[in-house]
């Protein structure tokens, strides 16, 4: 008999800076299993926990092509021009197909807190993934949803915002970047301490 018990999502710890696995390419999804399901329902709870828009596996210690995002938190505009595609957004090895325009534009990352910088990104992408049925989508993006979907697949690449950002806004944030890679060093010895 089949346990009718639903498993309560997870708020897990969003690694930071100097983290060595949001550095790694995330591998391809090959068989969406309960245990990617699992995972994409605490990166939803760990995303909104944080009040963040968007959250790659990386970033929960995972390494694979999986991300979430839901921008209709500040506005309601979701930024979506596909019919049936719906927020939160769910992006199972997400590629992007096609980008138009580029515009700067200000950012920041939960493995990154308290940092924001200007990015230059494209205006508008086209996207194609799966969602948790495994079904092929693909979504065109504008403004902030184009944004995040850019972010976010930088982190399945292991690209981090300190990647996109200038060399002065690197060097001005140097301190802080240092700070966030010895809580990092810190909290990988504790880990492997216990």
């Amino acid at each position: 008999m089949k346990s009718t018990i639903k498993r309560v999502p997870k708020v897990r710890e969003v690694l930071v800076l100097g983290t060595p696995v949001l550095r790694e390419k995330a591998k391809k999804v090959s068989r969406i299993d309960d245990n990617i399901k699992d995972l994409v329902e605490d990166m939803l709870a760990t995303m909104r926990a944080r009040n963040g828009i968007g959250l790659a596996a990386q970033q929960v210690g995972a390494t694979v092509a999986v991300c979430v995002i839901d921008t209709t938190r500040d506005n309601g505009d979701t930024g979506v021009d596909a019919p049936g595609i719906e927020m939160p957004l769910i992006m199972i090895n997400p590629e992007i197909t096609e980008t138009t325009g580029t515009a700067q534009g200000e950012e920041g990352c939960l493995s990154i807190p308290e940092i924001y910088v200007t990015v230059s990104r494209a205006v508008e992408v086209t996207a194609v993934f799966q969602n948790l049925g495994g079904k092929q989508l693909s979504i065109r993006a504008k403004g902030l949803l184009a944004r995040a979907v850019q972010h976010e697949l930088d982190h399945l690449n292991g690209v981090l915002l300190v990647d996109r950002m200038s060399a002065i806004k690197r060097i001005s944030l140097s301190g802080k970047l240092k700070k966030l890679k010895k809580t990092a060093a810190e909290r990988l010895a504790a880990n492997s301490a216990e």
